[in-house]
């Protein structure tokens, strides 16, 4: 049995009441599927209208599931992708959470949280309307765990006319966000080489707005934002875009555009 901390103590600490007034912070507007978001620079998307968070791949256990494997990384990832929830949560207001799949490294990552991680998750996911949305990581998610942290488990679902899912469905002509592929933008920045976590979104005429989240764990890797998979991923389409916040604005990279 999961070991749980002091709930009502936790919860006072990681989501307080006056949360539901925002906190001035630095966010980058974007107009998606026409609705108003909110990229931070945590990496997770803010829909106000849903008054929803939306965080992909977290990928929570990949430190201890590299431990298992023989390489030593500092057995902390957890906790730090959770308190970076926990702080979007005080930032924006949200009230839901929407995790776009690839939730856990593995399927028995829910068992390897430590006692803080697992009261953590457990309250975050006590307090909050928690949906989780399954990925390639998450086979076996209802079963792994077992009656604790209790949220809805979907495959994909449609909120406010937008398909929320882990992959992006090749040929899809809906409104989409999805995660899966990490996307990163490579930068050179006075004078030397930055990597920044990024969103991928692409618009097509007469069809929806497509977009791939950032990864939101503290350890994932990502994949060049111009990568072919990605770019097949969100064909056809008129335009695709890598977009991230800086200093309150969002920074526009194209990636593609339809010569036709």
């Amino acid at each position: 049995m999961l070991q749980r901390l002091n709930l009502s103590k936790l919860a006072k600490r990681l989501i307080p009441r006056h949360s539901l007034q925002m906190v001035h912070v630095s966010f980058a507007p974007l107009d998606f599927a026409g609705e108003e978001l909110l990229l931070t620079k945590s990496n997770a998307l803010y829909w106000p209208k849903e008054r929803a968070l939306l965080v992909a791949d977290m990928h929570l256990e990949k430190g201890s599931w590299y431990a298992q494997h023989g390489q030593m990384l500092p057995p902390y990832d957890s906790r730090e992708t959770l308190e970076r929830i926990a702080d979007a949560v005080k930032l924006t207001g949200a009230r839901r959470i929407i995790t776009l799949g690839d939730n856990f490294h593995d399927d028995a990552g829910t068992h390897r949280l430590d006692p803080y991680a697992a009261g953590m998750l457990d309250t975050l996911t006590r307090t909050l309307d928690w949906v989780w949305i399954t990925g390639n990581h998450d086979e076996h998610m209802p079963k792994s765990f077992q009656g604790a942290f209790g949220a809805e488990i979907v495959e994909e679902m449609e909120l406010g006319g937008i398909v929320l899912r882990h992959e992006a469905k090749a040929g899809e002509t809906r409104a989409e966000m999805s995660g899966h592929y990490h996307p990163k933008m490579r930068l050179w920045v006075r004078d030397r080489h930055i990597t920044r976590p990024c969103a991928v979104v692409s618009r097509s005429v007469g069809k929806g707005d497509r977009m791939i989240l950032p990864a939101f764990g503290a350890y994932t890797g990502g994949m060049d934002a111009g990568a072919p998979e990605i770019l097949s991923a969100l064909k056809p389409a008129n335009t695709i875009d890598a977009v991230l916040p800086a200093k309150g604005k969002l920074v526009t990279f194209p990636l593609y555009r339809d010569a036709a």
